[in-house]
């Protein structure tokens, strides 16, 4: 097996900085699962949260919505208001397949998110199971 940059694990500890739910130039996609469990969180029906956060992308892929400064709609004071139930790709931040596919990118990846290389060591094993769950 080829070694990785993070064979010996990687560090994070989220700052609840809210760095990651901030991004203009960024979108949250969510499969229809996750959709019917925030509607849910939310006591909505899923017409209604379809209707309320949601926007059709291309490929008919739904995004969440985000406000006019691009932040997500679901972050008030830099805490997600939908923490328990949100989306994969906000769950498995910053361990995407594009941040880890060298050190250069993990690097990059720190000056967006303070939480990077502090706190809680992940094993090589954990990062790449987050990665699977990813596909």
């Amino acid at each position: 097996m080829k070694e990785k940059f993070y064979q010996n694990g990687l560090r994070f500890e989220c700052t609840a900085c809210g760095n990651c739910c901030t991004n203009s130039s960024g979108y949250v996609e969510l499969n229809e699962v996750e959709a019917v469990k925030i509607a849910d969180y939310l006591s909505l029906t899923e017409d209604e949260f379809v209707n309320q956060f949601l926007e059709a992308k291309e490929d008919n892929r739904w995004h969440l919505n985000s406000l006019t400064n691009g932040d997500c709609v679901f972050l008030t004071d830099n805490r997600c208001t939908i923490y328990p139930v949100r989306p994969l790709q906000c769950r498995t931040f910053p361990f995407w397949s594009e941040n880890v596919k060298s050190a250069y990118r993990w690097k990059l990846t720190t000056q967006e998110c303070p939480g990077i290389n502090q706190g809680r060591l992940y094993s090589r094993e954990e990062i790449e199971k987050i990665l699977k769950e990813e596909e």
